[in-house]
């Protein structure tokens, strides 16, 4: 099928079954043509939650779609490929939190939002990457504080915030192939690009960025700065988004064909697919959405 035919396809099947598609700023750009919000994980479960639809297509990876189903209980949600994870996601187990949290009862988890359900249901307060700073600044000060589950996120937070904590180990595989080597060369290439990079990037990868925010951040960046040229230290899926928000800028990525894979899955295909089949539901056990809410609220409080 071509792509015009299956996009309308897709509005007729999303007109009769009440439906929203929402797409992650790491998907396909044509999965992302479908769509209906672009955007960061949080940002889209929170648009999901204000509309009066009952089907959510969520295209982007599990934990997304899960924060979906947590702040939207009684709709329907689905990802079109449900092998799509979070292997930064998957670098903490809720049995290993726990015994965590067991050997060190006074401990406040913090559970940045890339993470399962489970381990938001674990933690006291979870955080975006645009407001970690905010949520650790805002704990008590006499008590230990453990960051999970990405270590780069943890530390850029801890010396931003001069809040000392325990960082759990994990990472994204995506960011970590961002190297010195490879800035040294895009800058070799683009003297006077303004670099810009995600937080969940390697130490020195963001002690050398001019600039260090979240996804949506690093698009607002791109808008406001005077710099005309940018390298882009992300996912190369937020190029889409930045060329149509500043099409007067250029931007490159720091490492060509550095992809989220699984991202990568959510092809408009499978999102076709989701919507004719209704496969594929997001579920979330109650005793577990009720407690990982309650970390959300927390954040979303502030």
């Amino acid at each position: 099928m071509e792509f015009p035919e299956l996009k309308e396809r897709v509005q007729e099947l999303k007109a009769k079954k009440n439906a929203v598609i929402l797409a992650h700023y790491y998907t396909p750009y044509e999965t992302q043509e479908l769509a209906d919000y672009v955007g960061d994980s949080l940002e889209l479960s929170r648009l999901a939650a204000k509309t009066d639809a009952d089907t959510i297509v969520f295209c982007g990876v599990d934990f997304m779609a899960e924060s979906a189903k947590i702040l939207s209980p009684q709709k329907t949600v689905l990802t079109p490929d449900p092998r799509a994870n979070c292997p930064m996601a998957n670098m903490l187990m809720p049995k290993e939190l726990r015994r965590y949290k067991e050997e060190h009862p006074d401990t406040i988890v913090v559970a940045y939002v890339n993470c399962s359900a489970e381990i938001k249901a674990e933690a006291y307060i979870c955080c975006t990457s645009a407001n970690a700073g905010k949520v650790v600044a805002s704990l008590p000060k006499d008590k230990p504080v453990l960051f999970v589950p990405d270590r780069y996120l943890g530390t850029f937070t801890k010396k931003s915030v001069g809040r000392e904590m325990e960082v759990w180990p994990g990472f994204c595989p995506t960011h970590q192939r961002f190297t010195l080597k490879a800035l040294a060369e895009a800058k070799a290439l683009h003297p006077e690009a303004e670099f810009l990079a995600h937080p969940e990037c390697p130490e020195e990868l963001s002690a050398a960025a001019d600039f260090v925010g979240s996804t949506s951040a690093i698009i607002r960046r791109v808008g406001e700065s005077d710099a005309k040229e940018f390298i882009i230290g992300t996912e190369q899926g937020v190029l889409k988004a930045i060329r149509e928000k500043s099409p007067d800028k250029i931007v490159y990525p720091l490492l060509e064909g550095n992809v989220c894979p699984n991202m990568k899955l959510m092809t408009p295909q499978k999102v076709l697919w989701a919507l004719e089949d209704n496969e594929y539901e997001i579920k979330v056990l109650e005793d577990t959405r009720i407690k990982a809410k309650e970390a959300l609220d927390r954040m979303l409080a502030l």
